[in-house]
């Protein structure tokens, strides 16, 4: 080899060193994504958790709101999240998702912080002459606040994080898929429960203002942990794909030298940000050629209406129907549930991924069982006189929802290319949430017209659980194979 081989060698391999990414960034990176996700529904249960705090009159450091009212503000907050979890979708695979969720981690936290310092009405009318405003009142602009910084500021700022992540870990994670989404999701399900019970103590301990306040703050500080630590996905997606192939071509057999200075342009192509344009247009045609994208979003849909409303109001229907301690009644609503749900997303995630070369449509299936069998447990939950009975309906309703958590995104990522993944994810999330949000004004408003009791409206969710394993079905049976090879031949 003479001295000009031996330059460009060392070029090349000083080159591959510097863009090779380590072997174990997918897993650190899931690793902060998984605090960052633990933030975002530990925020969100924070509300729920110390509803009771919130509408309690001005005097004992509430802002006075009803449950009617304070129904809105979570519903309001749904709807503000599935209307721009679509952009968030569309942001994720045109920008770096890298900035996605990191914009996201921090307008959240943000939000979250100034929840904590809404002012309530008369310390409002205290700084208005009149103690109005135009033909606002002092409680109208109390509620106007809270809407604000917790509805619309918090609900879009967590819009945008879970596309954008989702498909960071697609990216990354090619043949531990499933499972690294479902380690991710266990931050949904101890985000809930320990965020949520942490908060709730910090609430009925120190005031529900401390927590929103100190919540918020560590999301700040998440949030710069993320920006210093993370790669930019824009420029690793070319290496991922050059990886991806050079595997397959080994597996084949395939093992051809190639010139050295073949191997610096692919290098220095690898260093470069992806060059293929992505239209809005083009991606949402894709998306929603699929018939399986419309029954998969229909049956979240149904899933998220359970799962919003159940989350608002199990804590406050434990204190008030079976007389629980406010901050036990936060811890007792969720961690039954969530802990069955810990254990089932895992053993389904294996299981499904070990079994997808196997069964084609297995995690279709997973859906399928996981609503099903779930629906018969949301209906005892609210139905029985008996706290430990509601217990054990709560855990054995989370186990099946693990289930079906475990292949949520995984099984509509069968049926959409990879470049169109993010869009679809966010379409899918806002089609849920937005029919999903109503379901704790709804259940607000059956609780008032059936005696102040939440529990017959949680039964009546068992319905909705059982039409969404309906549409799962009727997808299997009839759409499944045709999207699956087109996503397939598109590829």
């Amino acid at each position: 080899m003479n001295t000009n081989d031996s330059a460009v060698s060392a070029v090349s391999a000083d080159k591959q060193n510097r863009s090779k990414i380590p072997s174990f960034y997918k897993w650190y990176m899931l690793i902060f994504l998984w605090g960052a996700f633990f933030l975002n529904q530990g925020d969100r249960q924070l509300f729920n958790n110390v509803l009771p705090l919130i509408g309690a009159p001005i005097s004992d450091g509430g802002l006075g709101f009803d449950k009617v009212t304070l129904g809105k503000v979570a519903t309001y907050f749904t709807i503000f999240y599935g209307i721009f979890v679509p952009f968030a979708g569309f942001a994720g695979d045109k920008i770096s998702k890298k900035l996605v969720v990191l914009t996201s981690l921090t307008v959240f936290s943000l939000g979250t912080l100034a929840t904590g310092i809404v002012p309530h009405s008369e310390l409002i009318a205290s700084w208005l002459p009149g103690g109005a405003l135009l033909w606002f009142s002092a409680s109208t602009l109390s509620l106007l606040l809270l809407v604000f910084v917790r509805s619309i500021a918090t609900g879009i700022g967590e819009a945008f994080y879970y596309p954008a992540a989702n498909s960071m870990i697609a990216l990354y994670h090619s043949k531990t898929r499933a499972t690294a989404m479902a380690i991710h999701q266990t931050a949904n399900y101890t985000g809930v429960v320990f965020g949520g019970s942490l908060s709730a103590w910090i609430g009925f301990t120190y005031g529900w203002r401390a927590a929103f306040c100190l919540f918020g703050i560590i999301g700040l500080v998440w949030a710069l942990i993320i920006l210093f630590l993370f790669r930019n996905d824009r420029k690793d997606m070319p290496q991922l794909e050059q990886e991806r192939l050079l595997e397959e071509k080994k597996s084949s057999g395939e093992n051809e030298p190639e010139e050295t200075t073949t191997l610096i342009q692919k290098e220095e192509k690898a260093n470069e940000p992806e060059v293929e344009k992505i239209s809005v247009g083009a991606a949402c045609l894709a998306v929603l050629s699929r018939p399986t994208f419309y029954l998969l979003s229909l049956a979240f849909a149904g899933m998220c209406f359970v799962n919003v409303g159940f989350l608002t109001w199990m804590p406050t229907y434990l204190k008030e129907h079976f007389q629980v301690d406010g901050a036990l009644a936060g811890f007792n609503a969720t961690f039954y549930h969530h802990l069955l749900a810990y254990i089932s997303v895992f053993l389904a995630a294996m299981a499904s991924d070990w079994l997808a070369s196997r069964v084609r449509n297995i995690r279709m299936q997973t859906e399928f069982w996981g609503l099903l069998l779930g629906a018969p447990f949301i209906y005892w939950m609210g139905a029985s006189e008996s706290l430990i009975w509601v217990y054990v309906a709560l855990a054995g309703f989370g186990f099946f929802r693990g289930i079906y958590d475990s292949n949520l995104v995984a099984s509509l990522f069968d049926v959409i290319e990879p470049k169109y993944r993010s869009t679809a994810t966010g379409l899918m999330f806002a089609i849920a949430f937005v029919l999903g949000s109503f379901s704790p004004w709804i259940l607000a408003i059956w609780a008032n017209e059936l005696g102040d009791d939440f529990g017959p409206g949680l039964s009546r969710l068992a319905w909705v659980y059982a039409g969404s394993a309906l549409l799962v079905l009727i997808s299997i049976l009839f759409f499944y194979r045709r999207d699956r090879e087109k996503a397939e031949r598109n590829s």
